[in-house]
């Protein structure tokens, strides 16, 4: 007796239905990784081209946070006071494939009411003791500070959304003005190296937007190869191969 391979009409649009959906993800997904990876070219771009424009001094600050993303990769300098006090240690963040933390400081502005969060840099931690904070060498009195005007640290997730303490997760910038009672501008800075530094045991090889962006690359290939897949074995097993049965 001859067992028939002919599926059902139900069972052939419920085939259909799924390949359909796998391939819309998977596509909308590569097309996702492509856009990341759109996004931080264009930002490494922006920061090329505005880092060979002229220095901001504290004057030119921004005063509101949309003013403040245009400004965002300019070089600045800065004199002020460090408030060690308000030190954060930013804690399970990396450099150089290493985890550690990254030290964040108000900086009080010589001759104005605003301080600016300062991210000076990256240090170990200590294996042994996970609360031993690093030495940290902060010059006392009016310093300059010269960096880079950035967004603030990236957010990485975090099961207590209370920060608290020297050492935390993230550090956002409303909840902290409110907290030390500092009245901080719209922005941050990534310090760079300097005469000032020489000496303070930070790193500061900030990574740059674009440096990953292969990795984006290489995601979308995997999602468009999973969507052609999928497309492909539908159409072999579903018309061609059934079609072929029928003529044999």
């Amino acid at each position: 007796m001859q067992v028939s391979t002919v599926q059902s009409p139900r069972r052939a649009v419920w085939v259909l239905l799924a390949t359909l959906a796998g391939v819309l993800i998977t596509a909308s997904l590569g097309t996702w990784q492509l856009r990341r990876a759109a996004q931080k070219v264009a930002i490494q771009s922006a920061l090329d081209s505005r880092a060979l424009l002229p220095a901001l001094s504290a004057a030119d600050l921004a005063v509101d946070a949309q003013t403040a993303a245009l400004q965002h990769y300019r070089l600045v300098r800065l004199r002020g006071q460090w408030l060690t006090a308000r030190t954060v240690f930013l804690e399970n963040r990396q450099m150089n494939a290493r985890v550690g933390f990254y030290v964040v400081t108000p900086l009080q502005l010589d001759g104005r009411p605003e301080a600016v969060l300062v991210q000076r840099g990256w240090v170990p931690r200590d294996m042994n003791d996970r609360s031993l904070l690093p030495l940290i060498v902060t010059l006392p009195g009016s310093v300059e500070v010269q960096g880079t005007i950035a967004p603030p640290p990236a957010r990485l997730y975090e099961f207590n959304a209370a920060a608290a303490g020297a050492i935390r997760q993230n550090l956002d910038m409303a909840s902290f003005a409110t907290e030390t009672g500092l009245r901080l501008a719209p922005l941050s800075l990534q310090q760079n190296d300097s005469e000032s530094t020489a000496n303070d045991g930070l790193l500061r090889q900030w990574p740059r937007p674009a440096v990953d962006v292969q990795k984006h690359y290489g995601y979308a290939f995997q999602w468009f190869a999973m969507s052609a897949l999928m497309a492909g074995l539908y159409v072999w097993f579903q018309l061609l191969r059934p079609r072929r049965k029928r003529d044999d």
